[in-house]
């Protein structure tokens, strides 16, 4: 895989702001465990010095890297027009959480990455995972969902399972087929139960 080459960045103000997108360039090209200190200052225009002043090591870098994208990649659990809409705009491509495409999930990532379940990053990615699941239960209360909370976990599974396959084919979305896997989770989920006519 190349490797990003160093850009001509601007030193001074907005020192951390470039290392973060340089840790997003990077970490999202070639992956945590490949991208080192010396290179991440290279791409950011910024000394060893004043990476460690605003990031005291890569675990710090990698868990702020991580909580920018939080927000944009979240699904919205706002109340909206259409629930069933919002469900399925999940599967719809990459939300715009960053100045570039993101590979895959970056939450997935870095739980493959740093596995130990008890590490700073692999507890962030947990939690994020978790809060997914429960945003999509919440829409799909909205919904009509008989049983909310299993369809966001299943919506989630569905979900992540696409993001891994797209990942591995090199696809920046999900795909239709996921999507329609999900449109007829939501139907089956919100569809009035067929009762059996007496015998």
């Amino acid at each position: 895989m190349s490797e990003p080459s160093p850009t001509g960045r601007r030193r001074g103000r907005g020192a951390r702001e470039r290392i973060l997108a340089a840790a997003t360039e990077l970490f999202t090209a070639q992956g945590i465990n490949a991208t080192g200190m010396e290179q991440l200052t290279s791409v950011a225009g910024v000394s060893k010095r004043t990476l460690y002043t605003h990031f005291d090591g890569k675990d710090a870098l990698v868990h702020a890297y991580l909580r920018q994208l939080e927000d944009g990649l979240l699904p919205a659990a706002e109340a909206g027009d259409d629930p069933r809409a919002q469900l399925l705009a999940v599967f719809d491509g990459e939300p715009p959480a960053s100045d570039g495409p993101l590979r895959g999930c970056p939450f997935l990532n870095a739980a493959v990455e740093v596995p130990d379940p008890e590490h700073p990053v692999h507890r962030l990615a947990a939690a994020y995972k978790t809060e997914f699941a429960r945003r999509l239960a919440v829409i799909a209360r909205r919904a009509g969902a008989r049983d909310p909370e299993t369809l966001g976990e299943q919506l989630a599974l569905l979900y992540d399972g696409a993001v891994a396959r797209a990942t591995a084919l090199n696809s920046l979305s999900p795909g239709a087929p996921a999507r329609d896997a999900a449109a007829l989770l939501i139907d089956a989920a919100v569809a009035a139960p067929v009762h059996e006519a007496p015998q």
